[in-house]
């Protein structure tokens, strides 16, 4: 087969990694790489950070850093966080390199002395108040085309339409607001309309793609392909290698991709072969996008490969949907998602790679809720986790901890190893036509298939009645086992690794599938427990840290935050710090618990005017509920109430 170069979308280095990036793309890629290699094919995934333009200068700034200081911090986090999760890259590089500026300007170069670049003068919007031109993502405004009111300056999330900024109504800078005004300045363009016939008769060709991605690029080329400004009057990021182009850098959505190649350069310096055996000739080049990336990555780019000549164009572009929160969409500038750093000091990584593949955005927008998190944690643990466990417990208790060889084989058994080799070209399908989501149903519906043996051939009874049947059906059961822990690696790659440990079957591999375990008399290396059960409280729990944080400012309003009269306050009984306090919000009377005690006396509060946040679910803690939460402020690690500095009557909205 030919080799597969896998790539994923470049994160900003301007923020971590949340769920909704490892749903688009990430995980998806992941699987689909850890499945070929299974396979023994010649497979690497190429990634990195997104390191050059506005977002990366204005995180700078903010903080009072260079942008390299910046994108270093961020390119290492996620780093880490993909490392954590099981995200496995051959290549992980960074669109800041040495190799990557001069890869793009050699791109640049390229297309220009052939005339796929031309220079125009042209009216960009300025903002005087942060004295800088605004690229397109910078400009927001209204859709002339659907009247969305945060349309940006290249594209509209709500249509998807492709837009210029001069298009939108009230055109607003995106970082302070004020309106823009329009100053003359000089810019490189790629004529991407001397391509549109070949790019279109391309996209035709592409029948097996995701309709979603297909006609949707079809659509923007049927529109009709204009000249793209490749260039932008920026600080930071690779500079236009003409001598007329001085202050001039080339803009994102040109260089970025180029990064998968100047990744894959890295990556073969480091191996010490040549990266075009790897970018031309038979090499399968597979793009793992997010759909809000679909128009660069199946218009944009392949039009630069054309146009720069002798490189493979994309093979697949297998984009996925949107995932949301809680039916909201995930936003790093607007601080709305579920961080990953976050949520893996609290759960293991195996079950949220379950909880987010079995419900992959693939065809339509998905949701995550932290019930179905706890739902899809305990489905692991009832099902998967409960076979392996209850069958490895057996082992050792009865048959000193050895899976013994087999005996005549029954129809029932016979019918285990049928839907063995049936589930494995199920799920082959699955991974091949890029959907995860359908070969994590089939692998745990063989998990309930061996639960359903067990419970059907009855071990508990055939201990005394028949050993050597017994001998027979645990060899079944373990050998359905061991086929899962293959089966299920891409998923879940730890728990694999832990199944594969404990059966002694760590060298098996793709094409072992269907068989029996090997030989007789393997050594059980010991019964565990693969995965934790989790209860609502915990969920509640987590779910209420982990999404305080997400207030975007124009959605303040919605928080119902109040001025409170203490009425009453007492110590929780048992605890130092926990102190019970019945407030009046305004003729509601609210029962709060809060952990002040080692501050505040009870008595110390009474009659005070406090401010407290209401529209929280209630919660129990210590077996008292709370239906609020003070706001205080952190003062060298004391917790000072805020207060109010006159007689505001209770129940008074903050604003």
């Amino acid at each position: 087969m030919n080799k597969i170069l896998v790539t994923t979308a470049l994160p900003y280095a301007n923020g971590p990694i949340h769920l909704g990036h490892l749903a688009g793309c990430y995980l998806p890629a992941d699987v689909y790489v850890r499945y070929q290699k299974l396979r023994g094919r010649e497979c690497i995934h190429i990634g990195g950070t997104d390191e050059n333009g506005v977002p990366i200068t204005i995180k700078a700034e903010a903080i009072s850093k260079t942008p390299y200081e910046v994108a270093t911090y961020y390119h290492n986090e996620i780093k880490k966080d993909f490392k954590k999760i099981g995200i496995l890259f051959d290549h992980f590089g960074r669109t800041s390199s040495q190799c990557h500026h001069k890869l793009t300007q050699d791109f640049f170069l390229n297309l220009y002395k052939v005339g796929y670049i031309e220079s125009k003068s042209v009216s960009q919007f300025f903002c005087i108040a942060c004295k800088r031109f605004l690229p397109d993502r910078y400009i927001e405004g209204i859709c002339q085309y659907c009247s969305s009111p945060s349309a940006r300056g290249d594209q509209c999330d709500e249509c998807g339409k492709w837009i210029e900024p001069r298009e939108l109504k009230n055109p607003r800078c995106k970082l302070c607001g004020a309106d823009p005004i329009l100053k003359e300045t000089k810019h490189w363009f790629f004529k991407l309309d001397i391509l549109q016939d070949r790019l279109e008769g391309w996209l035709r060709e592409k029948k097996s793609w995701r309709e979603n991605v297909r006609e949707f690029a079809l659509g923007w080329v049927k529109e009709g392909l204009k000249p793209r400004p490749i260039t932008r009057d920026l600080s930071w990021g690779v500079p236009v290698p003409l001598k007329e182009a001085e202050g001039k850098l080339i803009y994102v959505w040109f260089e970025a991709p180029i990064g998968y190649i100047s990744s894959t350069m890295e990556w073969a310096d480091l191996n010490q072969i040549d990266w075009r055996d790897w970018w031309t000739g038979d090499t399968r080049l597979v793009h793992f996008i997010g759909k809000d990336n679909i128009v660069f990555h199946a218009i944009m780019w392949p039009a630069t490969l054309m146009a720069y000549g002798d490189l493979i164009l994309p093979s697949d572009i297998p984009a996925n949907e949107f995932l949301t929160i809680e039916r909201r969409q995930m936003s790093t500038s607007r601080n709305y998602a579920i961080w990953l750093s976050d949520f893996l000091r609290e759960f293991e990584p195996d079950p949220l790679r379950y909880a987010l593949l079995s419900n992959a955005p693939e065809s339509s927008d998905s949701d995550f809720t932290w019930d179905d998190f706890g739902m899809k944690n305990n489905e692991l643990v009832g099902t998967l986790g409960n076979l392996i466990n209850r069958t490895l417990k057996f082992t050792e208790k009865y048959m000193g901890g050895r899976i013994r060889e087999k005996g005549r084989l029954l129809e029932v058994d016979n019918k285990v190893f049928n839907k063995l080799n049936e589930c494995k070209r199920e799920i082959e399908k699955a991974y091949e036509n890029f959907s995860p989501k359908k070969a994590t149903e089939i692998f745990m519906e063989l998990a309930r298939e061996g639960n359903r043996y067990f419970d059907h051939t009855r071990p508990w009874e055939l201990k005394k009645s028949d050993p050597d049947r017994l001998s027979t059906v645990i060899w079944v059961v373990s050998s359905i086992i061991a086929n899962l822990s293959i089966m299920a690696e891409p998923v879940l790659p730890f728990t694999s690794e832990k199944i594969r440990n404990l059966l002694s079957t760590v060298d098996k591999g793709w094409d072992d599938i269907g068989e029996g375990m090997p030989g007789q008399g393997v050594k059980i290396e010991g019964a565990k427990i693969l995965f934790t059960p989790l209860s609502r409280e915990k969920i509640n729990l987590e779910r209420r840290k982990m999404m305080s944080g997400m207030i975007k400012i124009d959605q303040f309003s919605i928080l119902d935050i109040r001025v409170a009269k203490v009425e009453s306050a007492e110590r929780i009984e048992g605890t130092e710090r926990l102190i019970r306090l019945l407030v009046d919000t305004g003729g509601d009377m609210r029962q709060i618990v809060a952990g002040i005690g080692e501050f505040y006396k009870p008595e110390e509060l009474v009659g005070k005017k406090i401010v407290v946040l209401l529209n929280l679910e209630p919660m129990k803690i210590r077996g008292v509920e709370s239906k609020g939460m003070l706001l205080a402020a952190d003062v060298n690690g004391k917790a000072v109430l805020l207060t109010v500095d006159s007689d505001v009557p209770a129940g008074s909205n903050v604003r």
